[in-house]
């Protein structure tokens, strides 16, 4: 993994996401969590048109991001699952158990996830917990989909990682 994020790019996310308060409001981790480690994602949020009953619909399928450290460079990736994988090893996977609407137009939403699954060894072993904040991005299309469009599409999106372990 020898990627590396744009500065330009780095350098705006970072002003951006440094930004306290909005992010303590909305999806708080629980008293006593202790932050382990921080990355920007930066990828795609998965879409598939289905049909349902009433007709077709954009369904989330999953993320495809890379993760990049606060110097720019690539340190992991996040995929369906969800999960997150480092490049020294460690792995999690989670589950949702919070969210709340974004507060930038078109973005997704914020999540508090719980960690569901460890494997491999590294700096994700101790994390409990997940915050998917400062969202950009990612939303679902626009309008209704038909069995005429692709079947998938490919929404631009970046957010902030916060790793936690809980309060013991």
């Amino acid at each position: 993994m020898n990627l590396r994020l744009p500065s330009a790019v780095l350098a705006g996310l970072l002003f951006t996401l440094t930004g306290a308060g909005a992010d303590e409001q909305l999806v708080p981790p629980p008293p006593g969590a202790k932050l382990v480690f921080e990355a920007v994602g930066q990828g795609v949020q998965i879409y598939a048109c289905e049909k349902a009953g009433d007709g077709y619909h954009w369904v989330f399928k999953a993320p495809d991001a890379a993760l990049f450290d606060s110097t720019g460079r690539q340190v992991g990736i996040h995929f369906a699952g969800p999960a997150w994988q480092l490049a020294d090893g460690s792995k999690i996977t989670g589950e949702v158990v919070g969210q709340a609407p974004a507060p930038a137009q078109g973005a997704i939403a914020w999540l508090l996830l719980r960690v569901k699954t460890h494997a491999g060894k590294g700096v994700l072993d101790g994390v409990d917990l997940v915050r998917r904040i400062d969202t950009q991005g990612g939303v679902a299309p626009a309008g209704a989909c038909d069995a005429a469009q692709a079947r998938e599409a490919r929404m631009r999106y970046t957010a902030r990682y916060l790793f936690y372990a809980a309060p013991r």
